[in-house]
């Protein structure tokens, strides 16, 4: 029997605010009434497998289809269906009520903030995009279809259909401002982000598949061709499957399905599976990691319930870790109700909480199975690791069972093994442990191989944000400072009980060191003269690890610039050793050119050992090399 109505709504035309409320996120209106008609099909497959449908199901799809000539977009399911008075139910009371509510709550807020989901509003999304709206639908109760029609006012026809077949078929009348909805490459595209690993199958169109050919055809013969069902998604998604059924194969597969465009392998994967204090699945890939902290973030995809809501997985995933990439699904994630942005709370804490203590023990376990494997790979993943160690405690406190400290003849310590290699040698008259570490093996050579001569370790530390992390580490640790090898020359770099007997006087020291201060007259270089082994290079060019340091930090985002060392100049040392057969030549020299000769060219040589020497001050040093070798 056909009727009309009215939507019991206080306002007097929602459809306008609907679309205002959610334009900028318009595009959202099929992932909603694709996550409908997904909903129906799950439910009566439940149904139908606990006895209460009596119907035989078949192998159930969802189908998307555009009709350009009647600017319609048809979203069919073969699910529940609704009888007239569910209809009225849901789609008259149930979403109205709730509109309203929204409207009264978000009125002088509202603005792009897309209500949705918590109002019942999902299936009213289709009136930001079409004019008018259809719903054929016939229930599995057997009981007749009914069409519900309505124009964007809050009026609306119910009749009944001749449906013969259960479940929903939404037809969008689409708007002329919104025609880029019945472009097939635009609705591919949005199947694809957001629908692309859905439970149900969707079949957008059709597609050609090629046969193998008949044993009996000649080579020249072509492949016979049929026309199939173009499924566009992957219902059965590898993070949805029990970590016993899948291969290493299986994985690196579904990598290849989620990032199509990457050709890399990822190093390994880590299955999240948990169902209790919340539910939560997903696979996280370790990919190759760069030096840089920011180009790589935003890879990871956030699923509820295997519809997509979004790439931006801050607050669900530790930041350290949103280098990563993979998927996780929750239905336990509270999204605000336009599923774009996550809100955080006590949930969203437990879950971060839980991914971090799953990446933790899965990095110890890799590092316990095969330690040369997980060696191998520390370049790659250490980046990740540090920053760990930086941002969360918890983190910190497993890293020290696997996170590596390699030195520049290639070997790994563990902190516990670092610590008990090198304290025989390397604790200072003050029983303080010190760890030499070079950033750049080839820039720092001499001052490296000064160190190894002394028999110390010397760690190859590279990483941007070692300057923080060595800070860490020395608040954490008991008695342990780290240096890098060119903070000083290497009797003062660990100082030791033994002084060395110095062949100038102390007055004889000072004189010697205004000298040279006055020949240089650079300012950046403060001159230090000191009694060192007469093997010792005579001159040597240091920078003071606070301070290095200190910049450092600023320059990856840290407290050097709250200090205010982060814009000061670059301050060097030029140590002199004083027991050096040159340096007594210097200061024995009675001609001041012949000194202030020595002096300029010495120096210079000691700038250059560390690249310090450019542009001007180069060209004369190469021309006044030259001059001396005539």
């Amino acid at each position: 029997m056909s009727q009309k109505g009215t939507i019991n709504v206080a306002v007097e035309n929602i459809f306008p605010l609907i679309k205002k409320f959610l334009y900028s996120d318009h595009e959202i209106f099929l992932r909603e009434l694709i996550s409908n008609a997904t909903d129906a099909t799950l439910k009566l497959q439940h149904l139908a497998r606990i006895g209460e449908a009596k119907v035989e199901l078949g192998e159930q799809q969802i189908e998307v289809k555009i009709d350009k000539e009647a600017k319609t977009l048809h979203i069919i399911d073969q699910g529940l269906g609704m009888t007239e008075d569910e209809v009225q139910k849901y789609i008259n009371e149930v979403a109205f009520s709730g509109a309203e509510e929204f409207l009264e709550k978000y009125k002088d807020t509202a603005k792009d903030s897309g209500i949705i989901g918590h109002f019942g509003l999902g299936f009213y999304s289709a009136f930001m995009v079409a004019d008018k709206v259809d719903i054929i639908t016939k229930s599995f109760k057997d009981e007749p279809a009914v069409h519900w029609s309505c124009d964007g006012s809050p009026n609306y026809t119910i009749e009944p259909a001749d449906k013969t077949d259960f479940g929903t078929e939404i037809v969008l009348h689409i708007s002329d401002d919104e025609l880029e909805f019945l472009e097939e490459s635009r609705i591919t595209e949005l199947l694809n982000k957001y629908n692309k690993f859905m439970p149900v199958p969707i079949k957008f169109g059709m597609k050609t598949e090629t046969l193998p050919k008949p044993d009996d055809a000649k080579e020249e013969d072509p492949a016979p061709t049929q026309e199939v069902d173009n499924i566009i998604n992957n219902p059965n998604p590898a993070w949805t499957k029990q970590p016993a059924d899948l291969e290493d194969q299986d994985y690196k597969n579904f990598y290849r399905e989620l990032y199509p465009m990457q050709f890399e392998e990822p190093l390994f994967n880590i299955h999240l599976n948990v169902d209790y204090p919340f539910n939560l699945t997903g696979i996280l890939y370790f990919p190759k990691m760069t030096q840089d902290l920011n180009v790589q973030k935003d890879r990871i995809q956030l699923y509820q319930n295997q519809v997509y809501v979004t790439d931006n997985v801050e607050g669900i995933v530790p930041e350290f870790l949103t280098m990563l990439r993979g998927v996780i699904d929750s239905p336990d994630i509270p999204l605000n109700v336009s599923r774009s942005y996550l809100q955080a709370d006590g949930a969203v804490k437990k879950i971060s909480s839980y991914i971090t203590r799953k990446v933790a023990d899965k990095l110890k376990s890799l590092f316990n199975e095969d330690r040369a494997a997980f060696e191998e790979k520390w370049n790659d993943i250490k980046i990740v690791i540090e920053y760990g160690m930086l941002s969360e405690e918890k983190f910190f406190e497993k890293a020290d069972k696997f996170a590596l400290y390699p030195t520049v003849n290639g070997s790994y310590y563990t902190w516990d093994e670092l610590i008990e290699k090198i304290k025989p040698t390397q604790t200072d008259k003050d029983d303080k442990t010190v760890v030499l570490y070079t950033s750049n093996r080839e820039a720092q050579h001499s001052y490296v191989n000064a160190a190894s001569d002394k028999g110390y370790e010397v760690l190859l530390l590279d990483s941007p944000i070692v300057s923080h992390l060595m800070q860490k580490l020395e608040s954490s640790k008991e008695n342990v400072s780290f240096v890098r090898v060119d903070a000083d020359h290497i009797d003062n770099l660990i100082k030791k009980d033994e002084d060395q007997i110095s062949k100038l006087s102390d007055e004889e020291k000072e004189s010697l060191q205004k000298t040279i201060t006055d020949t240089i007259s650079d300012a950046s270089y403060t001159v230090q003269v000191e009694a060192m082994s007469s093997d010792s290079a005579p001159f040597i060019i240091t920078q003071p690890e606070f301070m290095r340091r200190m910049k450092e930090m600023q320059a990856t985002g840290g407290g050097g610039g709250m200090m205010g060392f982060g814009n000061m100049p670059d301050m060097y040392n030029l140590v002199v050793n004083a027991n050096h057969d040159l340096i007594q030549e210097i200061f024995n020299s009675k001609s001041d050119e012949k000194k202030a000769s020595l002096i300029n060219q010495s120096v210079d040589l000691a700038k250059l050992s560390q690249g310090l020497l450019k542009g001007e001050a180069l060209t004369d040093f190469v021309k006044r090399s030259y001059d001396l070798i005539k």
